[in-house]
């Protein structure tokens, strides 16, 4: 039988960041009883970059950002470059910038404006109850006594690695990037090639063998780092590396932060019961770029209605529209990520012809309006068939050219777009 000294919810979010928090909001707004657990000691590694539809789509205020961000450079293993400016692409673009820090902790607030109540503290587990209901267990604050409430649904959205997923879904064999990156108190504008309105992105072996680095201005702080999947590599020392090259290595360190990043969707984010995933627990970044802020709000976006849903019909068996609903609209474009990520990053040779074919105007103007609108560009039947062409002799090349570039001596700047791993 439930407990009625325990508290009792509609809804039990695990984890504040832009999933759960703004799961909380929505769901709060919706007239739900909500509690919001977030552990309230994590930062995420990220890149903190967050596209125009993102700002408008979740009512983004101006000074919620960082900066704004109006081009991004691709740094090739031989230390070319290829700038890419957004309004040239997409007028009136532009990229913004958030630091997690500050970003996470905001939304949440939001959520406790919407009526959720927020706590921090530490999930432990959860069982099932006699009415069929869930009761949650957690660590109040960061190591204080347990506590324990009773909910209608349980939505983890407590990252990559998920506590909640663990204790309720089979494992499944999930492939990750470890993100590391280092937050610099960014230096005046014109010292080096430092350019506090530019992303750079660095596709090179040695500073990441399977993924890239990045130096994200954040306006008053920069973010500098790499990513890689494989074990055992010197992320530390490959961003030590990237601050050296970029003149930033004698900028004051504000903090430094890793975790791992996952780049596939899980099969499954719900247990057919009352248990849902959403964002990084749900497997939502994106392969080859790691974006993984707005796909995480959108699955929130989906996963909250599916929840509402549920619980107005009675029927949990409607959690399972939340996977639906965003493979369909999203599905595709992974995909299309996955075996991006797999042909151009498997070495120098292949990243510097991909870093060349980022000079295609074409290119640049699909990869704008796709990522600014968060869509595969439709009815451009001529600039796509000339990337096909062109993605072909490429890949071919590459292929068929086999051997790694040699590095030269001193690369041109490095930096990256960033998040994670």
């Amino acid at each position: 039988m439930t407990d009625m000294t325990a508290e009792s919810f509609d809804v039990v979010v695990i984890g504040g960041g832009p999933a759960g928090a703004t799961a909380a909001a929505d769901l709060a707004m919706e007239g739900r009883r909500v509690l919001l657990i977030d552990r309230g000691d994590r930062i995420k590694p990220c890149g903190g970059a967050i596209p125009p539809r993102l700002i408008r789509d979740f009512a983004i205020p101006e000074e919620v950002l960082c900066t704004r961000i109006g081009a991004a450079r691709a740094v090739a293993p031989s230390g070319r470059s290829v700038v890419m400016a957004v309004q040239d692409s997409a007028p009136g673009a532009y990229v913004g910038m958030v630091d997690r820090a500050f970003f996470d902790p905001w939304l949440r607030d939001r959520a406790r404006r919407a009526g959720a109540l927020v706590r921090t503290g530490r999930f432990t587990g959860f069982e099932r109850i006699e009415d069929g209901r869930l009761r949650v267990t957690y660590r109040d604050g960061r190591s204080g006594p347990e506590r324990q409430v009773d909910t209608a649904l349980l939505i983890g959205a407590d990252g990559a690695r998920s506590e909640v997923a663990r204790q309720t879904l089979p494992r499944e064999k999930s492939r990750y990037v470890f993100a590391y990156h280092e937050i610099v108190r960014s230096p005046q504008a014109g010292r080096g090639d430092f350019a506090p309105d530019c992303c750079d992105v660095v596709y090179r072996g040695d500073v990441s063998p399977d993924f890239y680095g990045w130096v994200f201005p954040h306006g008053d702080t920069t973010s500098i780092g790499a990513g890689s999947a494989h074990k055992g590599f010197g992320l530390r020392s490959s961003v030590a590396r990237l601050r050296a090259e970029s003149g930033l290595d004698c900028c004051e360190t504000v903090r430094r932060e890793g975790a791992p990043i996952p780049l596939r969707p899980l099969r499954r984010w719900d247990d057919g019961r009352n248990v849902l995933l959403v964002g990084d627990a749900a497997g939502v970044v994106a392969p080859a770029s790691g974006e993984g802020i707005y796909y995480a709000m959108l699955c929130r976006r989906m996963g909250a209605h599916a929840a509402a849903t549920a619980l107005a019909t009675g029927d949990m068996r409607e959690l399972a529209g939340a996977r639906r609903a965003f493979m369909a609209e999203h599905g595709k474009v992974f995909r299309i990520l996955g075996i991006m990520q797999a042909v151009w990053y498997r070495n120098d040779w292949l990243r510097e012809r991909f870093v060349s074919l980022c000079r295609d105007r074409d290119v640049q103007r699909l990869t704008w309006i796709a990522y600014c609108e968060k869509q595969l560009v439709r009815a451009q039947h001529t600039a796509h068939a000339r990337l096909l062409v062109k993605n072909a002799a490429n890949v071919v090349a590459g292929w068929l050219g086999g051997g790694a570039l040699r590095r030269p001596a001193m690369m041109a700047k490095p930096a990256g777009e960033g998040e994670h791993r």
